[in-house]
């Protein structure tokens, strides 16, 4: 799993990002940032899930979900250009905002940070090369399995729970609100597609989605289908 924005930076510079932007809490279905605009902020996600999507032609694709400790808005402070997405909370959200320019000058103070934001980039060119792969062959069952572990790995809390044979087993609880449809969006599918994949070996008995949480039994075979094993 990839390691947050936020944790690959050093206590200095945490301290400094602190010190120049301000917390803000963002209400549900609120958007940090909206696609076609200028807006020149950075954000830097503390609490909360937030869903990057764009919409084309009336259709939405998300490109990502993002969680505690990743950046918002990065490539715009690069090259100033216009947003290329839009950012929209998915749950109550908690993240330190600060202008494009001021977040440039916290790089610029603490050189190590700017290796913080090429691993961020580098990581997202990195998912976005394994998803077109995916596609030729296509490979839905694939891309859905990497996205599944990618909301584990970002949201998912380790629960003990009773097995179907009475023993104890530990399951990875994911408290998103992610719909099929959404995870079809992101995953470059339709829901129904989606359904299928999960209501199939070997994912039928080793996973459940609900609207609100996904509650993850066997990671081994998200793996083996993502690829990953």
């Amino acid at each position: 799993m990839e390691t947050p924005f936020w944790d690959a930076l050093s206590p200095r510079a945490r301290e400094a990002l602190r010190a120049a932007a301000t917390p803000v809490v963002i209400r549900p279905g609120a958007f940090l940032m909206r696609e076609h605009t200028r807006a020149s902020q950075v954000f830097v996600l503390r609490a909360g899930a937030v869903k990057v999507w764009v919409d084309r032609d009336g259709e939405t694709a998300i490109l990502d979900v993002l969680g505690p400790g990743d950046l918002v808005g990065e490539v715009e402070a690069a090259d100033d250009g216009i947003r290329h997405a839009n950012c929209e909370a998915m749950t109550r959200v908690e993240a330190l905002v600060l202008p494009a320019a001021r977040f440039r000058a916290v790089l610029d103070a603490h050189p190590g940070a700017v290796w913080a934001v090429a691993a961020v980039l580098a990581e997202r060119l990195r998912d976005s090369n394994d998803l077109r792969i995916a596609h030729f062959p296509d490979d839905p069952e694939r891309r859905l399995a990497s996205r599944l572990l990618r909301l584990a790995g970002r949201f998912g809390t380790p629960v003990k729970e009773e097995g179907p044979d009475g023993a104890p087993e530990e399951s990875v609880h994911v408290q998103v609100p992610i719909s099929q449809q959404d995870l079809g969006r992101w995953a470059g599918m339709g829901r129904r597609k989606v359904a299928q994949i999960l209501a199939a070996e070997p994912l039928r008995d080793g996973l459940t989605v609900a609207r609100n949480a996904i509650v993850v039994r066997s990671a081994g075979a998200l793996r083996r289908l993502a690829g990953r094993d």
